[in-house]
């Protein structure tokens, strides 16, 4: 067998990720408000893009079908279910058909409402100054004003400063007093001393070393720290059983005095500092908008307040681009290709998430008329192939993503659950559904006849469900629900 030098010519097919095609991918993950940021970062980098600030039909509204009849029925479904398609000017499909399929501007029906009415029925009135966040002081700064307050002496308030330092976000302080000593060169019986002041100080409870001492001092505080329930508070693991008796023993107190100071602790505080540095909550901002037409379907349209949009001024690049020298035609025409790439990758992306969400409604319509208990099983699968898209597609487009519906606003991933088979061969159920059925069956259950998990096994097989036990105590614990044993003793104790 010979061997040297030899040249042969292959042909062969692969995907290659072009930046623009990279851009468009990132663009189709992106929320609303994330798209809105990245075109802001473009408006300032290329100076032949300039934000559209008028309300044109660029995007329209887009009629999701019924699944199925059911009064007031939708006209002519099947008709509207073949022909929805965006009213988009001038999009075109991308280079990479497993991203976003061809626009038709021709296809429009009856099924696609005019962008005329783009945002009726979502109004709302202006912000004021009164929804603007308050801002106030964390809790350490909190601490440190009290300290220069309670403590007169240098030695001290560096004692309280190296405290509220050292603190857990919790309030909970883990380092010994005798460490923090060390490192200050001082007593530990002084440092000792500025830690029982300081547990004193507002919130109650603060630099606590265990839960024990931190529920004490709130007794204390209170006046109620007395021999039995300093007793509760050492037997803290029988609390968390719900062991009345055994309770009831070492405290020395009947069953109506130990539901009292259990009652007692649950008034206080376990993490003091856990919630004072909470950061606000962030109002969730739908990416789609759903609500009801007047024919018995579903209108959806894109959020016109955090939608991005964006044109290429032609006008600047006419009479720009003839005076220009070499390497400035070289510039415009890189800039020129990028705006028209990312017009063209929004118009794209509007049309997906549309196409995406209206199939989802389509295949969720019971959820949206009667509740979660008609939420049917779907993977991404399904609305892949109903779209004529990718799997990967469908996971970009719900991703990171929410719409606001007659029901609530919930993330698009939400309506993506497991099948749990029926029993005999019957239709599958959602996994989200069943756990709604769980705990529907909790909260029914009478105190005297707490329901075991396999109670509701069987409960659920009798409604069809072909559910394993194991399976109904995972559901519970993701529910947050105790154990038949653990509600039994809740429940024995009287309110």
């Amino acid at each position: 067998m010979g061997m040297g030098p030899r040249l042969d010519l292959r042909q062969s097919q692969s995907l290659v990720m072009t930046p623009q095609l990279r851009q468009a991918i990132q663009l189709l993950q992106f929320n609303n408000l994330e798209a809105a940021a990245f075109v802001e970062q473009e408006l300032e980098r290329n100076p032949l893009l300039e934000r559209d600030e008028g309300l044109g039909d660029v995007i329209g509204e887009r009629a999701a079908p019924d699944q199925r009849e059911i009064l007031p029925p939708p006209r002519d479904t099947a008709d509207q279910l073949r022909s929805e398609v965006l009213p988009l000017e001038g999009s075109g499909p991308l280079d990479q058909a497993e991203y976003a399929e061809p626009y038709d501007p021709g296809g429009a029906s009856d099924g696609v409402r005019s962008g005329a009415s783009s945002g009726a029925g979502f109004d709302g009135e202006d912000r004021g100054i009164d929804d603007l966040a308050e801002s106030h002081a964390t809790l350490r700064d909190h601490l440190s004003e009290q300290v220069r307050l309670t403590f007169h002496e240098a030695v001290d308030r560096t004692i309280g400063a190296a405290m509220i330092a050292l603190m857990e976000p919790t309030g909970r302080l883990v380092v010994e007093p005798a460490a923090i000593a060390r490192a200050l060169g001082t007593d530990a019986a002084r440092v000792e001393q500025v830690r029982q002041r300081l547990m004193r100080c507002d919130p109650t409870g603060i630099c606590a070393r265990d839960l024990r001492e931190c529920l004490a001092v709130q007794l204390a505080e209170r006046n109620r720290l007395d021999p039995a329930m300093e007793a509760l508070l050492d037997n803290l693991d029988l609390v968390a059983r719900r062991d009345t008796r055994r309770l009831m023993a070492v405290c020395g107190v009947d069953a109506a005095d130990v539901t009292d100071m259990i009652a007692e602790l649950r008034r206080l505080d376990p993490k003091p500092g856990a919630n004072w540095d909470a950061a606000s909550p962030q109002t969730l901002v739908p990416d789609v908008l759903m609500r009801a037409a007047p024919d018995g379907g579903w209108l959806l349209e894109l959020n016109p307040e955090t939608m991005p949009r964006v044109l290429v001024n032609q006008t600047y690049t006419a009479r720009v681009m003839p005076r220009a020298s070499k390497e400035d035609k070289a510039f415009l025409t890189d800039k020129l290709q990028t705006a028209n790439w990312l017009v063209k990758s929004l118009q794209q992306r509007a049309q997906t998430i549309l196409k995406v969400a209206s199939e989802i409604v389509r295949q969720q319509d019971g959820f949206f008329r009667y509740g979660v208990s008609h939420l049917r099983p779907i993977i991404l699968r399904d609305i892949a192939g109903a779209v004529e898209l990718h799997e990967s597609t469908v996971s970009r487009v719900t991703a990171n993503k929410y719409i606001a519906t007659p029901r609530g606003m919930f993330e698009l991933k939400y309506f993506f659950t497991t099948a749990i088979q029926g029993t005999e061969g019957g239709d599958t159920h959602s996994a989200e559904t069943v756990r709604h059925r769980i705990r529907q069956l909790v909260d029914a259950e009478p105190a005297g006849e707490v329901l075991s998990d396999d109670a509701i096994v069987e409960i659920l097989r009798r409604e069809g469900v072909d559910i394993a036990r194991r399976t109904v105590a995972k559901y519970r614990d993701a529910l947050r629900i105790p154990s038949s044993v653990q509600r039994k003793r809740e429940k024995a104790l009287p309110a």
